[in-house]
């Protein structure tokens, strides 16, 4: 096909910019999945060493945002398990 060789993208230089935005878009996908995989608190990577990942947000803030500024004090709405 022509435009993903070299040589017919340089006799076509319009088509730099369409591939530079397919590329930008695909590494910007590719990093949200990996940052999603990585930083999300609900999924959990190390089942052995920690067999209740939940329990680590019961006092954190994480939602993108929040009117409350500590969450330290407030009683948490998630369910006590081990009672």
């Amino acid at each position: 096909m022509q435009g993903l060789s070299i040589a017919s993208i340089k006799k076509n230089p319009a088509l730099i910019p369409l591939y530079a935005c397919i590329v930008a878009g695909c590494v910007g996908a590719g990093y949200y999945v990996l940052r999603l995989a990585t930083r999300s608190p609900e999924v959990t990577w190390s089942h052995h060493s920690n067999p209740e990942p939940w329990e680590a947000y019961r006092t954190k803030q994480y939602k993108f945002y929040s009117p409350i500024r500590d969450y330290s004090k407030l009683e948490s709405p998630a369910p006590n398990y081990k009672e």
